[in-house]
């Protein structure tokens, strides 16, 4: 209760703050979709916006110098995924988001045999951790939010993994749900899906969406939540019944735009 009084007030001393005119140029130029948004919806979006640049704890990481195009850019798209849900469901629970120039090479550790583990590096252009971090490539945020690379889009692939996490550590393609009903219609349109893409992906049938979604499930929900946002006309075209389950999870219509 009293962390709730405390983060209210914060947040309120926040918003007192005129939103940066340099912010919305930012946003114009560098998140194609707000320009679809209704206006009440842009102007909730700026002020998630400016509530989770505030928050979080922003790191430049391989020599990147950290600015405010970077954290908008990045909190938009974060943000325009919450815009049509209720205002306490967000990612209060990622504290830091570290940002290098482009792809990077993560360290790894794997068995090789009895007694023997091996360290090789992974390249990478993004990851996302239980209660942070999350890991971007500015080159690629940036081209996602521009559209620039029809289909993906790094920062909503990301932070559909932090939706996933929010009701637990573990990633099962699940996100937090109101209703049982809501879970049940999840499970039941959401999960063939899931099993068709595998045994197509294992066919060589390879059809609308990526067949990086066959990984597991938690990269299914990342990758058709890419194409909810990126490519939603498709979407809804070739997968109706799992367009209209993320239509209602994230409250908003991508296809009506």
């Amino acid at each position: 209760m009293i962390f709730s009084w405390f983060k209210k007030r914060g947040r309120a001393r926040i918003l007192a703050t005129p939103f940066p005119e340099s912010w919305n140029e930012l946003i114009r130029d560098n998140v194609v979709h707000d320009r679809c948004l209704i206006r009440e919806q842009q102007q909730k979006l700026r002020r998630l916006v400016q509530i989770f640049v505030a928050e979080k704890n922003w790191e430049g990481c391989g020599g990147l110098t950290m600015t405010d195009e970077i954290k908008v850019t990045i909190a938009a798209q974060a943000c325009l995924m919450v815009v049509g849900m209720d205002d306490d469901l967000g990612f209060d629970h990622v504290l830091s988001i570290l940002v290098y120039p482009t792809g990077y090479v993560a360290q790894g550790t794997h068995a090789s045999g009895p007694g023997l583990v091996l360290e090789s590096g992974q390249p990478r252009l993004g990851e996302a951790w239980w209660r942070g971090p999350v890991i971007l490539s500015w080159a690629d945020a940036r081209a996602g939010g521009r559209r620039e690379t029809p289909g993906h889009n790094l920062v909503l692939h990301e932070f559909a993994h932090q939706l996933d996490m929010m009701n637990g550590r573990i990633t099962d393609g699940t996100p937090p749900l109101k209703t049982k009903d809501q879970h049940d219609r999840w499970v039941s349109v959401l999960g063939p899906e899931f099993d068709r893409l595998v045994e197509n992906c294992r066919r060589g049938q390879r059809g609308f969406i990526d067949c990086y979604g066959a990984t597991n499930p938690a990269e299914f929900f990342a990758v058709i939540t890419e194409a909810f946002f990126e490519r939603p006309d498709a979407l809804q075209r070739h997968h109706a019944e799992a367009y209209n389950v993320l239509r209602d999870f994230y409250g908003l219509d991508p296809a009506a735009w």
